[in-house]
């Protein structure tokens, strides 16, 4: 899993998160509150709030008003009941319920407190490295 994970506050904007993915080089935010995971915001669900943001503005024609989409807020766009496994779940276990579910991560929470994520791209990782290993 990876520790250090990039988070969102619920009350910070779309704009926010697609920088922060964009910088990051990542596909997935989880959102909290203190340390308490509260929902994950992803790639599509960021791509899903520009769309309808921009079919709103448009269906109201208010392309000139003060309404941006930095008015659109995480706790708008997240997924807010997500799965999640803790620091002692199975690598196999975690690598299934994303193979099965078809997540492209899981938040890991210890206690109600998030301690990290795991990702598709994690799993590739790591299993790059067993195949090396294995042909060493």
């Amino acid at each position: 899993m990876t520790t250090d994970v990039v988070t969102l506050a619920e009350e910070q904007d779309v704009l926010f998160a697609t920088s922060a993915m964009n910088l990051r080089r990542i596909r997935h935010l989880p959102v909290v509150r203190g340390d308490a995971l509260v929902g994950l915001v992803s790639h599509r669900d960021l791509l899903r709030a520009q769309a309808r943001f921009l079919a709103q503005v448009g269906e109201r024609g208010e392309a000139g008003s003060d309404t941006t989409i930095a008015s659109v807020l995480a706790r708008d766009v997240m997924t807010a009941d997500v799965r999640t496994v803790s620091p002692e779940t199975p690598a196999d276990e975690a690598a299934m319920i994303l193979v099965d579910t078809k997540f492209g991560c899981l938040p890991v929470v210890n206690e109600g407190t998030l301690v990290g994520i795991v990702t598709e791209a994690d799993f590739l990782r790591w299993a790059v490295g067993v195949l090396a290993s294995s042909n060493a």
